[in-house]
């Protein structure tokens, strides 16, 4: 009876060994999958249509997404940010950008670049003209007598080509385009890449390159109009914004710059201090009545530093915060002046005055004809590149 209890004792104990290596291995198995709320955290890209142009050149979308759960759609006609989901201070995401739903609206006349790449150069070019070497180029006149961001058919409305670039915590997608020689009256064939990369820090990066076989000016921007309120029916005037910058452009009747950087002390253009937009927009000012409020670029301080913060911009009833860091010498903050409630809102209505602002940064307007403002020549040979960054958090 003694040697049947010690048998039965024995073999509980090593069935309880087997059994417990046997969990052992199972738990060890059970690391290498990833179960379904995990997979909900991973960085991700998807693809889909955003249907054709008029010219029946078909248009994809890629919705990028970090694991907070940001996400920024970016479709390959004018590489168009259409929109963008940031968190307010109880965690609700909610599209902070203009734009539209479909490529048709895109294409609407009059559409004020809402969201698109800019090239070859952002902002004005006076009389539509500049000359390298001797050899003056003529533009399309396309803003009175002056060029604006690229003539009649800029980067903002052509069709990129993307491919996807996917870490374990970015998100990236690379827009490639060739603008040929003469296009748009720009000399050499400029091959042009633009990054978008979208980080778990809700930072979102974007490095702009080029190459050019003969001498060329080129000056690249990024034209999203932010509402960090997530309502597109309420005008941005009570978004709170910083400017790192002590001098203006200040420019003519046309807005072309006169060639002079001014102190913004004292005046409507000082950003130094975190200010409404609407504090001082409607002041009686020479310049604010000439871009029918803020339509300027400002010359950023500490230019020397590379990549350095340009400007902030705060909703406080939200609690959004928005950082700008650039490489750029310059920033255009632009406040929908010309917004006139006759375009469809994403979220119905229509876009009203003053219902977004864009923070572009760039280099100074005209550049290729000032020679006191940095150069924006390439060479064959050389690389253009250029970033800047918008920071997303809350307070």
């Amino acid at each position: 009876m003694n040697t049947l209890k010690r048998s039965f004792y024995v073999m509980t104990l090593v069935g309880f060994a087997l059994l417990s290596i046997q969990c052992k291995n199972e738990k060890k198995a059970d690391t290498n999958i990833i179960t379904v709320e995990e997979m909900k955290n991973l960085v991700t890209i998807t693809k889909e249509s955003f249907g054709t142009t008029s010219d029946s050149i078909p248009v994809d979308k890629f919705i990028l997404k970090n694991e907070k759960g940001m996400e920024i759609s970016v479709i390959t006609y004018g590489g168009i940010i259409t929109s963008w989901t940031a968190p307010d201070k109880n965690g609700e995401y909610k599209d902070i950008v203009l734009g539209f739903d479909s490529i048709q609206k895109y294409q609407m006349p009059g559409v004020p670049y809402f969201g698109a790449l800019i090239g070859r150069f952002g902002n004005r070019i006076a009389n539509a003209k500049f000359s390298l070497d001797g050899t003056e180029y003529t533009l399309a006149a396309n803003d009175g007598k002056n060029h604006l961001h690229g003539g009649v058919k800029g980067f903002d409305k052509v069709v990129w080509t993307a491919s996807e670039v996917l870490t374990d915590s970015t998100a990236s997608l690379v827009l490639t385009y060739l603008s040929k020689d003469m296009e748009e009256g720009y000399p050499g064939n400029l091959e042009t890449k633009v990054t978008y990369t979208l980080n778990n820090d809700n930072n979102l990066d974007v490095v702009y390159e080029a190459t050019t076989d003969k001498k060329t000016v080129v000056n690249l921007t990024q034209h999203s109009y932010f509402n960090l309120s997530g309502d597109f029916s309420k005008p941005i005037l009570d978004h709170e914004v910083t400017i790192n910058a002590d001098k203006l452009v200040p420019v003519d009747a046309t807005l072309i710059p006169t060639g002079q950087l001014t102190d913004v002390t004292n005046t409507p253009f000082d950003f130094r201090q975190a200010k409404t937009i609407g504090k001082d927009i409607d002041v009686k000012d020479e310049q604010l009545k000439r871009g029918g409020g803020y339509d300027h670029c400002w010359a950023l301080n500490n230019q020397n530093e590379g990549m350095r913060l340009a400007a902030t911009a705060y909703h406080p009833e939200s609690g959004r915060v928005m950082e700008v860091l650039t490489d750029e010498p310059g920033i255009q903050l632009y406040t929908g002046n010309f917004l006139d409630g006759t375009l469809p809102s994403k979220q119905g209505g229509t876009y009203a005055h003053r219902t977004g602002f864009c923070l572009e940064t760039q280099h100074y307007p005209d550049s290729p004809n000032q020679k006191d403002f940095p150069s924006v020549i390439l060479s064959p040979g050389e690389n253009y590149i250029s970033k800047t960054s918008f920071k997303f958090s809350v307070k």
